[in-house]
């Protein structure tokens, strides 16, 4: 929105920006909107629920003044809320539309941890992989879960390019780089495209997740879809997610996409670990000299702005590129690089976060 552009029109393809938990549809559609009052720089924005948990209410009510304050260009930005029960319903209960089932673990699984980014071509898989792999080098029983339904990179990453085996009792993930993986990418066939909406998607993730063998795990780790969708939403809502972790370049395109993407996962409760800054600086391997093709210390200075750690900074580096089109994670293949070593740094600012297992 541009800052000169200070109509109700504008506040209101704002907001259909914060989609409703649980649901693709936006708070605009679901007729949430009381008013909007404009008042020179000021903004005020009026929300009215009906039978919606305290919890819920709360994470709507500050994710959308977080999208307003960082979107509007009005100084001054306030977000009331106004739930009323439905006849009949105490102020502590919730409709059908307002309350979220407690998330359940996974079956074996000690630990969750999301991977994410705002926006695609940031290489949050590649981190997702390498950061595994780092773990089960430290002697962790990991998984690692593909829920990039439309985009799979974990047949190329990974290098698996035959189907799983299956029995009564589920899908048999593929055990390979010290850790268990299992993708959409490894059940279908090669460039096979999906057209799948929603409802699909939720289900696909459920199946996925559900339907795998993982045995006993210490973590598992579970590569996202770029953006803010259903699958982020399902997952947070449906499964005890204990930390993710949020994966951005140092330009402020990325930026600000990570930002959205840090306070959606706060908007479902979900604990955000930290910033993972990739491709955060090239050093020169014949002289040593250090250069920021995409600038320099950007995801430190949106950490401090959304008060989170910055977790690690990953280099750039040609060979990760290479191996990664071999499905050859570089923790495994060099590594004493400045690259793996950075991937050991950040494995055990993640751990420490996350406490002991």
């Amino acid at each position: 929105m541009s800052k000169t552009d200070n109509s109700e029109a504008a506040v209101l393809e704002l907001l259909k920006q914060i989609k409703y938990p649980g649901y693709s549809r936006d708070i605009v559609s679901f007729g949430m909107i009381k008013g909007i009052i404009i008042d020179g720089v000021n903004l005020t924005v009026q929300l009215k629920m009906e039978g919606v948990e305290d919890k819920i209410a709360k994470g709507l009510k500050d994710y959308t003044l977080e999208v307003l304050k960082n979107e509007s260009g009005y100084e001054k930005v306030q977000v009331e809320v106004e739930n009323i029960p439905k006849p009949g319903q105490s102020a502590k209960q919730t409709t059908q539309t307002g309350s979220i089932a407690d998330p359940k673990p996974v079956k074996g699984v000690k630990r969750i941890v999301a991977v994410s980014s705002g926006k695609g071509g940031v290489g949050k898989s590649t981190i997702a992989v390498n950061l595994a792999v780092t773990a089960g080098q430290q002697g962790l029983k990991v998984g690692l879960l593909d829920a990039d339904i439309h985009g799979p990179s974990f047949p190329t990453l990974m290098g698996i390019g035959t189907h799983p085996e299956a029995n009564e009792e589920g899908v048999i993930p593929f055990d390979k780089h010290g850790i268990k993986s299992m993708s959409i990418g490894y059940l279908i066939e090669k460039d096979q495209p999906l057209i799948w909406r929603g409802p699909m998607l939720n289900k696909a993730l459920e199946q996925i997740v559900n339907g795998t063998q993982w045995g006993e795990l210490d973590v598992l780790f579970i590569d996202l879809p770029p953006g803010t969708g259903d699958v982020q939403i399902s997952l947070s809502q449906k499964y005890k997610v204990d930390g993710a972790l949020v994966v951005t370049t140092p330009q402020n395109l990325a930026l600000d996409d990570t930002h959205r993407g840090a306070v959606m996962f706060q908007h479902t409760n979900v604990t955000v670990l930290g910033i993972i800054e990739n491709m955060s600086y090239y050093r020169c391997p014949n002289c040593g000299d250090v250069s920021h093709p995409f600038g320099k210390g950007g995801g430190k200075r949106e950490a401090e702005r959304i008060n989170l750690p910055l977790l690690g900074e990953i280099p750039m580096d040609p060979k990760i590129l290479e191996l990664a089109d071999r499905g050859e994670p570089i923790v495994i293949a060099d590594p004493e690089s400045e690259t793996s070593k950075s991937y050991r740094a950040l494995w055990q600012n993640v751990a420490g976060k996350l406490g002991e297992f």
